[in-house]
């Protein structure tokens, strides 16, 4: 899978609260879900309003703490980030972007990686390509199994296919 995007950044340990506030989980409508993405994060009021499809989030350590909520994954691909890349996902938030077919990358150089930059991910390759800086980095492979899943469109039409 090939990727390329304009990058949104944010920091280490954004948890699930930030990502999606658990003022809104009673909203069970997707696009409704979408217009709350990021909204808890200080500093990132402009992603909501500016945030286009294709565009790719980027994070520090441990992107997607907290809670096991899956609206937090729901809200960002209602918004179109086509994929996160992150030095390191909480294991239940990488577990639930995998199973709704949201691809997340981890890349111990994300760090390196600014905001507005716009990159290429070609996830068979393993390599990230930011193309304003002319910089590469490489990324840890998804398993057969996740890219499978991914590709899909989620696990359960995964399981569907295989069943």
């Amino acid at each position: 899978m090939i990727f390329k995007g304009r990058v949104w950044k944010f920091g280490d340990n954004i948890d699930t609260d930030q990502i999606y506030p658990g003022k809104y989980l009673p909203l069970t409508d997707k696009q409704a879900m979408a217009l709350h993405a990021m909204e808890g994060v200080l500093g990132a009021e402009n992603f909501i309003k500016n945030v286009k499809p294709g565009d790719i989030i980027v994070g520090g350590k441990n992107f997607g703490c907290g809670s096991s909520r899956e609206h937090a994954v729901v809200a960002i691909i209602g918004k179109g980030v086509s994929l996160i890349i992150a030095e390191s996902f909480a294991r239940i938030f990488y577990r639930n972007a995998i199973n709704l077919a949201l691809p997340v990358i981890e890349c111990v150089d994300a760090k390196l990686i600014e905001e507005g930059d716009t990159v290429l991910v070609d996830t068979e390759k393993c390599e990230i390509v930011n193309l304003d800086k002319n910089e590469r980095y490489q990324l840890l492979p998804l398993s057969r199994l996740e890219l499978e899943i991914i590709k899909k469109g989620g696990l359960i039409n995964y399981l569907r296919d295989v069943s």
